[in-house]
């Protein structure tokens, strides 16, 4: 959501250069340079109590005073109140569909916040048609109410990757080929999946999975995982990742895999198509949507569909480069641009 948030900020400013544009931010983004005008709220998004009261009571203040006639909420809450036209992001009801996504209050909060930025909303956005029928199959929301507005390709390739051999020695891969997996580590994302169908996989055609994504209680789990089905050696655990070092991955990825067993879009597999690398991904929620027929479609409950994708990929030399022809085409048609226009119909029919 942060990632959607940093590209479509300059995109609706780029879109409506007539238009005033303020974003309301926390502590942690003062220094940020989103293209648009910037109000720093006293709150931390890192702490979901302060982020809750700032949106629900000093938000409606701040907007109020700045004349905002419309309030855009990007991450699937909103406030209640405010003399102003609401529209709120969803990107996913995960915390319904997945309740284990989110850990604790967090999940709570999410449960009675979700649902209160979707009624008091006069347009809903969707990222994705399978986040439309969430929200009208769970919610109950009108059809009518909601406007289906696909993300753009999320991180944008970028120049000055941390290079190949310097990944290679800091992460002791040798010679080894690399299956890149850009995931939280939280159950729904289904790494334990990934970590059975590697075991599956003969050893001396096992690529080493690189697994970056901040770090979650749930990830001595899934060390443990490892450990019990014998993949210890062919796993590296990557907390924060810095960007240099993402794009030094995806160019040393022979393969990018996303098993999730839901996602509301699934922003990684675009970046990973963007920059050219073959991809296998789920075939359930909104994964097929997004993918369309660029990428090896597998059921992600089956470890042996994930390995066979997987095997598939390395194996075949031909598949992986049409694979990585038909990505970058699939990619070139989610843009941060196109997401400005439809969100600024989407803000027209809020009048």
């Amino acid at each position: 959501m942060e990632i959607a948030a940093r590209e479509l900020l300059p995109a609706l400013a780029r879109a409506a250069p007539g238009e005033d544009f303020t974003a309301f931010v926390g502590r942690d983004a003062a220094d940020l340079d989103l293209g648009v005008d910037v109000v720093v709220l006293p709150l931390s998004a890192t702490n979901r109590v302060e982020w809750v009261r700032g949106e629900q009571f000093l938000l409606p203040r701040a907007a109020a005073r700045a004349g905002c006639w419309l309030v855009h909420s990007l991450a699937s809450t909103g406030p209640a109140s405010g003399r102003f036209r609401r529209v709120t992001t969803v990107h996913d009801l995960n915390y319904q569909i997945v309740p284990d996504a989110h850990f604790g209050v967090r999940g709570l909060g999410m449960s009675a916040l979700v649902p209160l930025a979707v009624r008091r909303s006069h347009r809903v956005i969707a990222v994705s048609e399978s986040t439309r029928d969430d929200l009208v199959r769970l919610l109950g929301t009108d059809p009518a109410r909601i406007d289906v507005v696909p993300n753009g390709v999320g991180r944008p390739p970028m120049a000055g990757g941390t290079p190949a051999r310097e990944l290679r020695a800091q992460l002791a891969l040798g010679d080894r080929r690399v299956l890149l997996c850009l995931s939280a580590k939280r159950p729904h994302k289904n790494l334990a999946g990934l970590l059975r169908a590697l075991a599956l996989m003969a050893p001396e055609r096992r690529p080493v999975a690189v697994l970056p994504g901040y770090p979650t209680p749930y990830e001595e789990e899934l060390r443990e995982e490892a450990r019990t089905v014998g993949v210890e050696d062919d796993v590296r655990f990557l907390g924060w990742t810095s960007d240099a070092d993402v794009e030094g991955l995806f160019a040393l990825a022979a393969v990018f895999v996303y098993p999730s067993l839901y996602e509301g879009f699934g922003l990684p597999i675009l970046e990973a198509m963007a920059r050219g690398v073959p991809v296998a991904c789920s075939d359930c929620s909104s994964l097929p949507e997004v993918a369309g027929d660029a990428a090896l479609l597998f059921n992600p409950a089956d470890p042996a569909a994930i390995a066979d994708a997987v095997s598939r990929i390395l194996g075949d030399r031909d598949l992986a480069t049409v694979l990585a022809r038909m990505g970058r085409g699939r990619a070139a048609g989610f843009s941060w641009d196109r997401t400005a226009e439809g969100t600024l119909a989407a803000y027209e029919r809020a009048r």
